[in-house]
């Protein structure tokens, strides 16, 4: 049988009382952190699976894009909504299916998808999903509802494009005045850009930067009063 000096004995009798008062704190505590750490094991697991079972099905629907199959399209895209919605293939799937539906005549189906982007959408592609239906209910003459779309902080990334979109849909209103300033407040953008040294990286951005400049300059010209 082991033998304890007094300063020994002492010590675990320290030990006891301590264990005794804060022991099952400490057991709660240790059980608390585990159960943490396997559920949080646990999410990141589902959360792979989840992105890999939605990658598949993105998979499908670039494939159902490429063969044109409106279809196969929809139910791929409709699949992505219902149980991945929360992945990141959703709201690409969204802006992919309503470009293709579009294209195809199915202008009505691809409101909804872009609709869907703009309510569970974030940053960059809503703003797209909101370009974009603005396009689409230009198109309809639906112009109380496109400048809705645009009625909205848009990210940096899309200020001019939306100020261009607003001018494309006052125009078609005749509302001359307004639309110059839209596209002038582009031009304001673009000269920011400029300054700032952001007109575009390579050669190909500058060339593209300075295109769209051209662009937003000819609808200008295009809405200029007339001489007397």
């Amino acid at each position: 049988m082991a033998t304890y000096d007094l300063e020994e004995q002492e010590q675990i009798a320290e030990i006891k009382a301590w264990w005794k008062q804060y022991g099952n704190l400490v057991a709660a505590i240790v059980t608390a952190v585990a159960v943490g750490f396997a559920a949080w094991q646990g999410w990141n697991w589902y959360q792979r699976s989840q992105a890999a079972q939605a990658g598949q099905v993105y998979a499908a629907l670039q494939k159902a894009v490429a063969e044109k199959d409106p279809q196969r399209i929809k139910a791929a895209s409709g699949e992505l909504f219902e149980k991945y919605s929360r992945t990141a293939y959703a709201p690409l799937a969204a802006l992919l299916a309503a470009r293709v539906l579009n294209d195809t005549g199915d202008a009505k189906t691809a409101k909804l998808q872009l609709v869907w982007v703009v309510e569970n959408g974030k940053d960059e592609l809503r703003d797209l999903a909101r370009l974009r239906l603005a396009s689409l209910l230009l198109d309809e003459k639906a112009y109380d509802e496109a400048l809705k779309q645009l009625d909205v902080a848009a990210g940096s990334a899309f200020t001019a494009r939306f100020q261009d979109m607003r001018g494309d849909i006052l125009s078609a209103q005749d509302k001359t005045g307004e639309a110059r300033a839209a596209y002038q407040a582009v031009l304001a953008k673009l000269d920011e850009a400029d300054a700032a040294g952001k007109g575009g990286d390579t050669l190909q951005d500058t060339r593209a930067h300075a295109a769209y400049r051209e662009s937003v300059l000819q609808k200008l010209d295009a809405l200029a009063e007339p001489h007397s």
